[in-house]
């Protein structure tokens, strides 16, 4: 079993930047896809970021340029900075984890693990 937990989350100013930071115990995840998931109210979880196991990233399109996923396979930890925020970034963001790796999932149904989520809000 994977265990993630997500910190960083909080209160931002519009063009601030936040650093969340998913940290995993119970497995090694340097075999596994990566990625960050969010959701706000009344919408369907959507990927944010995600990465591959050997560092193939993607981003949706709202968030190119401004954020940024990265791993730190030593410390089996997974990050995700958020520059330029907006308003409309504010949701709960969720860290995943892709045991099989096949493909750079978007599709949340092929995480096999999540974290509890943490808030990040963005006043205007």
């Amino acid at each position: 079993q994977v265990q993630l937990v997500e910190s960083g989350g909080g209160l931002v100013q519009a063009g601030g930047s936040v650093r969340l930071s998913c940290a995993a115990s119970g497995r090694t995840l340097s075999n596994y896809n990566m990625g960050w998931f969010r959701q706000s109210p009344g919408k369907e979880r959507e990927a944010a970021a995600v990465i591959s196991w050997n560092g193939v990233e993607y981003y949706t399109d709202s968030v190119k340029g401004r954020f940024t996923i990265s791993r730190d396979n030593a410390k089996n930890t997974v990050y995700l900075q958020m520059n330029s925020l907006k308003p409309e970034d504010t949701a709960v963001y969720y860290c995943a984890a892709d045991p099989k790796a096949i493909i750079l999932a978007t599709n949340v149904n092929a995480y096999a693990y999540w974290g509890q989520g943490t808030q990040v809000t963005v006043s205007s």
